[in-house]
């Protein structure tokens, strides 16, 4: 089968699709996008969350064929022009990036948490931080870091915003 969507705001044309190949494996294998990674492939570790016409899913759950014709975002699309976006930078900042395996699926989940939060005014709170990245597990910290560099992200992100 073919396969037509936009990643990261370029379309992209895969052939040869076989019907059971998962979206995770497009992405990292046919497209060259290796960031969201393959650790589960049961959606319980969330290191292959990508966004899906906006919305965060688990890319190894979801068949190649439902993303035809719809907007895929992964890790790598959230950097612009060189410059890396406010939620990878404040990963970096507060040392919330160990082995890496996590990062994709926490940067994504991040994202899309903070975003949703400033677009109702407001930044999240550490109980919706938790519940937000409760599908991501990390097996190097005790996530206090993590949870750091939302705060950092979600004050950065306000602060461009005004």
């Amino acid at each position: 089968m073919r396969l037509t969507c936009t990643v990261n705001g370029t379309e992209q044309l895969v052939d040869d699709v076989w019907e059971g190949e998962s979206l995770l494996y497009v992405l990292r294998e046919r497209m060259g996008l290796p960031g969201s990674k393959n650790a589960c492939e049961q959606g319980e570790c969330g290191s292959c969350t990508v966004y899906l016409d906006g919305l965060p899913v688990c890319a190894c759950l979801v068949a190649a064929g439902q993303a035809e014709g719809r907007e895929v975002g992964t890790v790598e699309g959230l950097a612009a022009g060189g410059e890396l976006h406010p939620v990878q930078q404040a990963f970096l900042d507060a040392g919330a990036v160990q082995c890496g395996f996590c990062t994709p699926g926490l940067l994504v989940a991040t994202d899309d948490l903070v975003g949703r939060a400033l677009a109702e005014g407001r930044r999240p709170a550490d109980a919706e931080i938790r519940e937000a990245l409760a599908g991501n597990l990390c097996r190097c910290t005790g996530y206090e870091k993590v949870l750091d560099a939302v705060r950092l992200a979600a004050d950065r992100m306000a602060e461009e915003a005004r």
